[in-house]
């Protein structure tokens, strides 16, 4: 990721960035916009979109519930607002492990390649 070293730094994001960052289309953030009224980044005079890293755990949390977990747009907008902090820290559980498998994937090859 290009944008990590200013990631402490940063107070907006573009949606480009935003979209390299969660790893999904500049088209579908704009479509998760509608469907999701928790994701409203700040917009500029010109309508440019400013996502704060508030908003970017918001798109993480439904990117969790659609792209990681397989739920349907509705099923995940009901199960954020039923239990917000629920559906919160489950995805911030998956989203560890899914980093822990990454590296222990990563681990595996570099030995491979020492066989």
């Amino acid at each position: 990721m290009a944008y990590k070293a200013d990631k402490d730094t940063k107070i907006y994001y573009s949606i480009c960035e935003v979209a390299e960052i969660v790893g999904v289309t500049e088209s579908l953030l704009r479509y998760w916009e509608k469907m999701f009224p928790t994701i409203k980044p700040k917009k500029s005079g010109r309508n440019v979109r400013q996502y704060t890293k508030e908003d970017i755990e918001e798109v993480k949390l439904v990117y969790n519930l659609v792209k990681v977990r397989g739920m349907k747009l509705a099923t995940a907008k009901e199960a954020i607002m039923k239990n917000r902090n629920g559906v919160s820290e489950v995805s911030e559980v998956m989203e560890k492990l899914l980093s822990i498998r990454a590296e222990l994937m990563s681990i595996k090859k570099e030995l491979g390649d020492l066989a």
